[in-house]
């Protein structure tokens, strides 16, 4: 049995730290939130095993479109296993305005093992990869008509535009 009070300040330093990485654009800061032997599942983009190897794949994934257009990760709700140390939620992955003031997201859930001294040993998201494609092709198109479009968003809107 995990400590509660410890598994809830944990879970709001992760939060904490998500802000932080979106308002600053530094994932570097996501990957403090793990054990150095954590393991990382996200099923579109694959396994990721230790704290630096999820560290790369944050800051590659979220510096790049469409990562680099997500303003906010607000967890909409949670429940708290304190027999086993874990947290399940639902993070929404919400796009940055498109210049019609529009809101664009799509939510994945997420699972949280803790691991020890405020950090998390293990997380895996889980979300319908088609729904969020077709939630950022669909932002796309509002922010291009707008001149919002980020150009590393180009070649994107280009192959899977069709589908929003």
């Amino acid at each position: 049995m995990v400590d509660r009070a410890e598994l809830d300040a944990a879970f709001a330093s992760y939060q904490a730290n998500v802000r932080r990485a979106a308002a600053e654009g530094d994932w570097t800061l996501f990957a403090d939130s793990f054990t150095e032997d954590a393991e990382y599942l996200e099923h579109a983009y694959g396994a990721f095993s230790g704290r630096e190897a999820i560290r790369e794949w944050a800051v590659r994934t979220m510096t790049a479109f469409p990562g680099n257009a997500m303003v906010e990760f607000p967890i909409t709700w949670s429940v708290v296993d304190d027999d086993r140390g874990w947290i399940v939620c639902e993070v929404g992955n919400v796009m940055a305005d498109p210049g019609d003031g529009s809101r664009h997201e799509s939510p994945n859930v997420t699972i949280l093992h803790y691991g020890r001294h405020g950090r998390f040993a293990y997380e895996e998201d889980v979300y319908n990869p088609m729904r969020f494609v077709q939630m950022v092709a669909g932002w796309a198109k509002v922010a291009d008509a707008h001149g919002r479009l980020p150009d590393d968003a180009r070649p994107w809107l280009a192959r899977f535009g069709n589908l929003g």
